[in-house]
């Protein structure tokens, strides 16, 4: 079970993601967070360098949808502003929304990465389907008061991964900010 828990890696941000490591890696396929991941909770705005990220992704020939938690209205917006689809109460990490992305994306699991801010949605979602994860840290600390509990629970299960050897401890210090902690 905690298995399910380790993403593949990790990245300070979404706009850090090595989109050539994930080439390599076969991927083609990218299902996205939005809130923390793409935008900011609560912020209506696509950031200009998330619209840079997600051209640069789709030039390099990556299919890309986003699959949020959050509000049908929210989903739509950016899904359309940055002109890929979106899917909306996808009720992470429950499978049925990562299935539906797939079949949009027109991608097996092998061949797709969830890209997103939480382990008990994305990076739990991701791996019950078979798909390669990728951690990033939130954009913001403004988020649901929900959410904020979950981060709790989120940091004592990362540092337990980390001394059990299933994360590396790089990819904790750079989860917790830390990457120049020796």
């Amino acid at each position: 079970m905690l298995r399910l828990l380790v993403p593949d890696s990790c990245y300070p941000s979404l706009y850090d993601v090595d989109l050539d490591e994930l080439s390599r890696r076969g991927i083609r396929g990218l299902i996205l967070d939005l809130d923390n991941t793409l935008a900011e909770y609560a912020n209506a705005a696509v950031p200009p360098r998330t619209r840079a990220w997600v051209q640069e992704a789709k030039a390099r020939g990556f299919r890309l949808c986003i699959t949020s938690n959050a509000r049908p209205q929210r989903v739509k917006a950016f899904a359309e502003s940055l002109g890929v689809p979106g899917i909306a109460y996808a009720v992470k990490p429950v499978r049925r929304a990562f299935r539906r992305a797939l079949e949009i994306l027109g991608t097996t699991p092998q061949e797709t990465a969830v890209v997103g801010d939480q382990l008990f949605t994305d990076v739990l979602g991701g791996n019950r389907m078979g798909m390669y994860t990728v951690l990033v840290n939130p954009l913001s600390t403004n988020e649901l008061g929900t959410t904020r509990l979950m981060r709790r629970l989120e940091r004592r299960v990362l540092r337990h991964l980390v001394r059990r050897g299933m994360v590396r401890e790089e990819h904790w210090r750079v989860r917790e900010g830390r990457a120049g902690d020796a």
